[in-house]
């Protein structure tokens, strides 16, 4: 680690702190050459291996994005998709991997997306779940009537089966 004052290679650590949610620590150092202190940030760094192979850095705003497609006309808010991507990524982070295959970021966003909205759950899981009939929809839609039965109800008409 350089020293930002004087660009000296070697500093020690005064002081470590975990950060507010515990995801990063905070360090404080003290450059041996100058004497003068400093503070670094170090998180774990997470990784998302694309179905070409390659490999790019988690990112809570394409989780956002993709979500929001889902989203679409259903009464889900910007905090509600921040929410849901924060706990996706600490779903993952959870785990210990540190590089993931980018379609278990989509199976991992599913279960917080299905207490969020039934239908945009709906939308989401028909992708990543590679529904290929409508008896697919059918019995998606017949387990969270059965798991949801007052949500289902509003979401997919009929109430209880």
């Amino acid at each position: 680690m350089y020293c930002p004052f004087c660009r000296n290679p070697d500093s020690r650590v005064v002081d470590s702190r975990l950060s507010d949610d515990g995801s990063s620590i905070r360090r404080r150092r003290q450059c041996t050459e100058c004497g003068r202190r400093f503070s670094t940030v170090e998180t774990a760094s997470l990784s998302v291996t694309k179905r070409s192979g390659v490999a790019e850095p988690f990112s809570r705003s394409k989780v956002i994005s993709g979500v929001r497609k889902a989203c679409q006309g259903r009464p889900v808010t910007d905090d509600d998709l921040a929410k849901l991507a924060q706990e996706v990524e600490e779903s993952i982070r959870a785990s210990g991997a540190a590089e993931i295959d980018a379609n278990d970021v989509g199976l991992a966003i599913l279960d917080p997306l299905k207490r969020l909205d039934l239908v945009a759950y709906l939308r989401f899981a028909s992708v990543y779940q590679a529904f290929d009939s409508l008896e697919d929809f059918e019995r998606s839609i017949e387990s969270l009537r059965h798991e949801y039965p007052a949500q289902a109800g509003k979401a997919f008409g009929g109430g209880n089966p």
